[in-house]
């Protein structure tokens, strides 16, 4: 193909990035070809593995880069940026006399009942928090107008302590940004060079912990994560991919990078977000409307549920040690992973997790210079790993490093080395038990009415043992649960969050201000999408943040656009009234309720995708051969079965191996497995 003549395949790309791979997932929409790849991570030059995945799909499966007009990605850098404490040096411009906001936060310690527990330390030391003379009442009345001489010895002095970003953070910013956005100007003069956010920009909420939070969190990733981007950006242009960069977001949809330079706090949650999106997916395509989803990679373990076909969303979900309070994807996640370290404590006590070898050194069976014992290698010494290449031929299993490193776990522990394997599984099972069962309860939910969906790579190989524990009786394991994450970002939505707080007692006096900002929202919305380069129609879903008057927390009320525009303050309580019936089971229709925030979510929809179907034909699979595996306590042989080789209408009994490129299912005794014709697999629990 010559450099003049236009490709005639159409590709859509969806990465993901996580601890120890990065996951491409690619389709060809003339064809419906469907490739997938996983390639370990490079710490040392994030991006880097991005185009080594290219070249291999170009490679292997003839993808043109100039064929992508969709190209999606999710990346960890942000989090990681935040974990690892590696942001941008900031200062904090506040009131004066509110310069301990962020230390005082809501007055909870993380562990209530621990003696030993203590508080997280700040992204913004107290040494450069400085208190600006300027008062604005709730009421948006100017009372202190920002004094600029204080504000400029505030910029000299973050200047002289390392300062190379300010956030602005200023009482009632909710109601009127202007005083932030005075002195944002006032530092735009003095010190051009740094770079400034304000909490009205970022997120303008009521509360300001939250708000102030939200502000430093944005600020303190944005130039690791604009660095980045626009790295990114050059080198798809280096590639000749025309497609526009679109980045998923913590809310489940995507944003162009343009954007993502500024809104970096949007994109924290990018990887669990996309993956709960793909789930979605897939669970609508297997017409399953309730579902625990299961992402296992190489450092954590995240579940989520999808309630009557829809992804839960929630706000406060934390990074690292700190909340964010934007709409996300609701996700709970542990730090159990294919490549958690099992270790043995001071009081001969083995432990499993939460440190992870992640991609270097890795598990010990990488061969890659790990040494100690990972969760992954308690898999291979129990033998329902290693037979087969790993993530797409990147990985051979070693058989003998696993052994060695579980072997020296042994003899601390003076058991046998297959039952210490099984020990560490046990362990990584139950601890992932408890958080599973903690998110249930939060939700009010029986787990036994909901079907497991493991991915990730570490997903179907401990999926089918979590679903035992837990009283599951269904597993769907989609055809490439490796790279879910990575669909996710393909088939995700435009979608853009906008809020305003309103704070005041429903009723008709309060209608005109609740329509007059509802035509504000839904213009920023339809011009967000604009911006984003979309075209078509818009689905405009408001939501309000309400609460009986008197209490000190809200709950999340899904309003019809209907009830907003015909000014109906009856059908709003009702549905207040009922939704807090649901969750609390208690309402008080004769009880006075309050909105403290309209929210609206823009959404864009994205590509109408469609992997190839085949027809099911009833037959019961063979097995390639058997193998011998570690499991109950004792040894027995089970069949393996090449994914690859499994038909539509295919079905067999467990204890079983199904072996593919990007992943490995283990099933125990006692389940039945089929492949329906989308290829997924599914698994059945005797009762």
């Amino acid at each position: 193909m010559d450099g003049g003549t236009v490709p005639s395949a159409d590709w859509k790309v969806g990465v993901d990035i996580g601890g120890t791979f990065i996951d491409f997932c690619a389709l060809e929409t003339h064809s419906g070809q469907v490739a997938s790849l996983k390639v370990l991570t490079t710490p040392d030059d994030p991006g880097a593995e991005l185009m080594t995945g290219l070249s291999l799909l170009a490679e292997r499966e003839g993808l043109d880069p100039r064929a992508v007009t969709r190209f999606v990605h999710g990346t960890t850098v942000g989090v990681n940026t935040i974990i690892q404490r590696k942001g941008a040096p900031l200062a904090l411009f506040t009131n004066a006399g509110f310069e301990d906001v962020i230390e005082l936060a809501r007055l909870r310690m993380p562990e209530t009942y621990s003696l030993f527990c203590c508080r997280p330390e700040q992204l913004i030391t107290r040494d450069r928090v400085f208190g600006i003379p300027a008062r604005m009442r709730s009421d948006g009345r100017e009372t202190v107008r920002p004094d600029l001489d204080a504000v400029a010895a505030a910029v000299a002095s973050a200047k002289a302590r390392g300062a190379v970003g300010i956030v602005i953070a200023f009482l009632h910013a909710w109601r009127d940004g202007a005083q932030e956005e005075a002195v944002k100007a006032a530092i735009a003069r003095l010190a051009p060079e740094l770079f400034v956010f304000t909490s009205a920009e970022v997120w303008p909420v009521i509360r300001e912990y939250e708000r102030t939070t939200t502000a430093i969190l944005n600020a303190y990733v944005h130039p690791r994560i604009a660095g980045y981007l626009t790295a990114l950006e050059q080198r798809l242009a280096d590639r000749g991919v025309p497609a526009r960069a679109l980045l998923t977001k913590s809310n489940g949809g995507v944003m162009n990078a343009a954007e993502g330079k500024r809104a970096c706090v949007s994109m924290l949650l990018s990887g669990t977000a996309s993956g709960v999106i793909g789930a979605t997916w897939f669970a609508r395509q297997a017409g399953e409307k309730r579902v625990l989803t299961l992402d296992i990679g190489g450092t954590s373990a995240d579940f989520a549920l999808i309630i009557d076909g829809e992804p839960q969303y929630g706000t406060g979900e934390m990074i690292g040690e700190f909340p964010l309070y934007i709409p996300s994807v609701s996700v709970s996640s542990i730090g159990i992973g294919g490549g958690s370290i099992a270790s043995v404590d001071g009081q001969g006590v083995l432990r499993v997790g939460p440190e992870s070898a992640g991609s270097t050194p890795g598990p010990a069976c990488y061969g890659r210079g790990g040494e100690q014992a990972t969760v992954t290698d308690a898999m291979v010494v129990c033998g329902w790993l290693g037979h087969s290449e790993m993530a797409y031929g990147q990985l051979k299993m070693d058989a003998g490093l696993a052994r060695a490193a579980v072997g020296r776990l042994a003899e601390k522990l003076g058991r046998p080395l297959e039952d210490t394997a099984q020990a560490i599984l046990d362990i990584a099972v139950s601890e992932m038990f408890v958080e599973v069962e903690k998110l249930s309860s939060r939700a009010g939910v029986d787990l036994k009415d909901f079907t497991l969906m493991p991915f990730g790579g570490g997903g179907p190989m401990l999926g089918a043992f979590l679903a035992r524990e837990l009283g599951m009786n269904r597993l769907l394991a989609p055809r490439r649960p490796g790279v879910v994450s990575a669909l996710g970002g393909l088939v995700a939505d435009l979608r853009g969050d906008f809020v305003r707080t309103l704070f005041a007692e429903l009723s008709a006096a309060v209608l005109p201000q609740l329509k007059a900002a509802a035509a504000v929202m839904i213009q920023d919305g339809r011009n967000w999408l604009a911006a984003q380069g979309h075209a078509g129609p818009a689905d405009l879903r408001f939501s309000a943040d309400m609460r009986y008057v008197g209490q000190s927390y809200e709950i999340e009320v899904p309003l019809l656009p209907a009830w907003l525009e015909a000014g109906d303050p009856a059908a709003i309580a009702a549905e207040f009234h009922r939704t807090h019936a649901r969750i609390y089971d208690f309402d008080d229709p004769d009880g006075r309720v309050e909105i403290v925030n309209l929210r609206l979510s823009a959404i864009g929809a994205g590509p109408a995708l469609a992997f190839p179907e085949a027809e099911a034909v009833d037959a019961v699979a063979v097995p390639e051969r058997e193998l011998t595996i570690h499991t109950g306590g004792a040894r027995r042989a089970v069949g393996l079965y090449r994914r690859a080789d499994l038909k539509p209408g295919s079905r067999f009994a467990g204890p079983a191996v199904v072996a593919q490129e990007d992943t490995t299912v283990a099933i125990p005794a006692g389940a039945t497995a089929r492949i329906d014709s989308h290829l997924n697999l599914h698994l059945t629990f005797a009762e």
